[in-house]
């Protein structure tokens, strides 16, 4: 066993909630609410009902110890089941929290993966849910660069994201140093290495992997814990990506995740912000403006550019969504979805807008997201909106009470008001020492 290795094993068995600032704990109740808003919102959308029905025709279970409920479904299938269905459901709800420098997503499988572990263990309280959820992220955190580091190709959030899970079952289910390294190792060699960059050209319900890294964590936990093994994590335990763990347990990636204000893919939404602030600085309406160009990094420029005719593409979309937001003042998932995807005044609007790349922008990507956009008025007078940076991450954060808003808009047309406040009320509360995961979990599992 390697250093690192160790370190990451020493983190994952001896943290102790309450060695967590307070700060982090904070940040872990936070995300934890905003990825579950999501997985809430995304329900009873195709890809989340065809994700629940396949996950009952294919992954069932015979073993109480590895048996859970969907969530939000009731349905009994498998442990490693039932987070792949939350966070495939998730994934193809574009609107869950992201960390900069992995290029992708976290708290996506961690909430699913947590859910689903709860189903077989012994009640735990609400600061060890925290203590798990900021493990989940800080390990798959350091797995994203790791990999990031160590190959050409760009791949999705499951390829990495993985590795977060086992760390948390490996806790939840009481394994070994030895059955750790196992289940990352197997859960390293069989994460989904699929290429981002071709659903950004091609845009489906298969996202960013992340359903199957939900699914591959966990099934690598129980291999190891049966006694399967595997090939040492490169990730974790090749020499040159050891600088990537020196500062597990001192820096807190926890806090530095982004939140996203819109259910669209984060290369976006620094155009979708600028338009919307050269908006609001100067009391405008759609009607109001000529054209609009952005200028934006070569990731976002990539996005699609017509009008869309799937949720996916409409989630992968730039100028769509920037012309959503101009004709509605925000992104829901009405304007994504169903008759929303024919909308004539957002085709109208789209007409209007022409996109292109900026080196300086581009040169910047990923540590920060930032587009500037020119605006043309009717009147022929040009607003120039210099360069914005996307709202929600470390140089535009969102304030707590926005986020819990967003909670609340996408949680409420599901399960109604009531039961939305319970669950806000039950994560939130999850920084009280007396509190316990099942304040949250009598809440999350019965169908709406």
């Amino acid at each position: 066993m390697t250093d690192t290795f160790d370190r990451v094993a020493d983190f994952t068995f001896d943290l102790h909630p309450q060695d967590l600032p307070q700060s982090t704990r904070d940040a872990a109740a936070l995300m934890f609410l905003d990825t579950l808003g999501i997985t809430i919102g995304a329900g009873p959308m195709e890809a989340g009902t065809i994700a629940r029905d396949a996950t009952t025709a294919l992954y069932g279970s015979s073993d109480p110890a590895t048996t859970s409920r969907m969530m939000f479904d009731g349905r009994k299938v498998s442990t490693a089941g039932a987070a792949y269905a939350a966070a495939t459901a998730t994934d193809n709800l574009d609107g869950h929290d992201g960390y900069y420098p992995t290029k992708g997503h976290i708290g996506v499988v961690v909430i699913p993966a947590i859910a689903a572990l709860s189903e077989s263990a012994v009640d735990f309280s609400g600061p060890e849910t925290l203590a798990l959820t900021t493990i989940g992220y800080e390990v798959a955190g350091r797995a994203a660069l790791s990999l990031h580091d160590t190959v050409s190709d760009y791949h999705t959030s499951g390829a990495w994201n993985a590795l977060g899970v086992v760390a948390m079952a490996a806790r939840m289910r009481g394994h070994s140093r030895e059955q750790l390294r196992q289940g990352l190792g197997i859960a390293e060699y069989h994460g989904p290495r699929s290429q981002m960059m071709r659903e950004i050209a091609n845009p489906s319900m298969l996202h960013d992997g992340s359903g199957w890294g939900a699914m591959v964590g966990i099934s690598s936990a129980i291999l190891a814990e049966k006694g399967f093994t595997g090939a040492p994590a490169i990730t974790v335990e090749e020499d040159r990506v050891a600088k990537h763990w020196e500062d597990l347990g001192s820096f807190w990636q926890m806090e530095h995740q982004y939140v996203k204000p819109y259910p669209i893919c984060r290369w976006a939404h620094a155009p979708i912000d600028a338009v919307r602030q050269v908006m609001l600085d100067n009391g405008l309406t759609h009607s109001d403006i000529a054209k609009v160009h952005i200028t934006t990094f070569h990731e976002s420029a990539c996005l699609y550019s017509g009008i869309p005719t799937t949720t996916s593409q409409a989630q992968y979309s730039l100028a769509y969504a920037v012309a959503t937001q101009m004709a509605y003042g925000r992104i829901g998932v009405e304007h994504i979805s169903g008759d929303g995807l024919s909308d004539p005044l957002v085709a109208q609007i789209h007409s209007r807008i022409s996109v292109s790349e900026a080196k300086r922008h581009s040169d910047r990507f990923p540590a920060c997201r930032v587009a500037d956009v020119t605006v043309t008025l009717a009147n022929g007078e040009i607003i120039e909106s210099g360069d914005v940076h996307a709202r929600g991450g470390p140089e535009a954060p969102m304030e707590r009470t926005e986020v819990i808003a967003k909670f609340m808009e996408f949680a409420t047309p599901s399960l109604g008001e009531t039961r939305a406040a319970q669950i806000r009320d039950a994560v939130l509360g999850f920084t009280e020492p007396d509190s316990k995961f099942s304040d949250l979990g009598r809440l999350i599992f019965d169908a709406p």
